[in-house]
């Protein structure tokens, strides 16, 4: 069975928090995109068995609020790892995920996200804030995922989600 990664940039975030950038929370808009986003996924029948998250408050907040309003059942975990992470960290931690987990969404941060998506396709994106893409990989394990081994089947803004996620039909 192929992999699907759903490659996701959090959504907007307040400019500052007191305990600094980790501590930063979704805007009202943001809360608003992460929710259009997870009802489009839903609507796609693009619900991801496993949520891999950076342990930042703005992608915790963004992976929950997807995950809550997708009515999905998949299991969300938290890696510090994916924090402010290089593309080459991000790639191993996906090629740590575990073999019983077919489609899986990544929550992250940019650049570390779009410079992923240019490994794995071989094309960098531009990435706004909840921007999310979808790259079907070329192997049949986690642990195979390396460089040019993904295509991105589609790339979606937010605003582009929440008008899907919207439509009637």
């Amino acid at each position: 069975m192929p992999l699907t990664l759903y490659v996701l940039r959090h959504a907007k975030a307040e400019d500052v928090a007191a305990g600094g950038d980790h501590e930063r929370v979704l805007r009202g808009r943001g809360r608003k995109a992460a929710k259009g986003i997870g009802r489009a996924l839903a609507r796609l029948e693009e619900l991801p068995d496993l949520v891999l998250t950076s342990t930042a408050a703005r992608a915790r907040e963004t992976a929950e609020l997807v995950l809550e309003a997708s009515g999905g059942a998949a299991e969300l975990e938290q890696r510090r790892e994916v924090y402010e992470a290089s593309a080459r960290t991000l790639l191993d931690q996906v090629a740590s995920l575990p073999e019983d987990a077919e489609r899986v969404l990544l929550v992250g941060h940019q650049p570390g996200l779009s410079l992923l998506i240019a490994e794995l396709t071989g094309a960098e994106p531009d990435f706004p804030t909840a921007a999310c893409a979808r790259v079907d990989l070329t192997v049949a394990r986690w642990k195979d995922v390396a460089p040019g081994t993904g295509r991105i089947v589609w790339l979606f803004p937010a605003d582009v989600l929440t008008a899907l996620a919207s439509t009637q039909g």
